[in-house]
């Protein structure tokens, strides 16, 4: 039991740091002109498509983490369930968010720390993150081999 409680809480922090440092990696790579749609701090469409992508590669990565030190037993489905419930609770303040300036004019080169105070995306989209993380644990999950 003890196994499988350490799992979940190693493979959450796990994905939160892969998770702050890929986000981080991937604006730096492409920078505010690509992140964001012209003049704004609205998500453009490719950086959206970019971070489904690098969300799913990270659950998948903790799923796999977890099954991997919890040796067997529900503890990645238990991962799911922290990565669904967190994810839908995290939602709400960028929805709380969206409401504020959302006619704010992005100027110039844009810092990543201010990028991650301003940045908007469609309402939407704050609530795929936690279904594509469950299914990115769960399919990480399969991937450890049965000893």
């Amino acid at each position: 039991m003890a196994r499988s409680i350490i799992a979940v809480i190693a493979s959450y922090i796990a994905m939160f740091v892969l998770t702050f440092a890929g986000f981080t990696c991937l604006y730096l790579l492409i920078g505010p002109n690509h992140a964001f749609k012209p003049r704004s701090y609205m998500a453009s469409n490719r950086w959206i498509a970019m971070a489904f992508g690098i969300y799913f590669v990270i659950a998948i990565i903790g799923g796999f983490l977890c099954a991997l030190i919890a040796r067997g037993g529900k503890a990645p489905l238990a991962l799911a369930i922290v990565v669904f419930v967190l994810g839908l609770l995290l939602a709400i303040p960028s929805v709380i968010a969206h409401r504020t300036n959302p006619n704010e004019v992005r100027v110039g080169a844009v810092s990543n720390m201010e990028a991650m105070q301003k940045a908007k995306e469609p309402i939407w989209v704050p609530f795929t993150f936690p279904i594509i993380g469950v299914v990115g644990v769960l399919v990480g999950s399969r991937l450890r081999r049965k000893p």
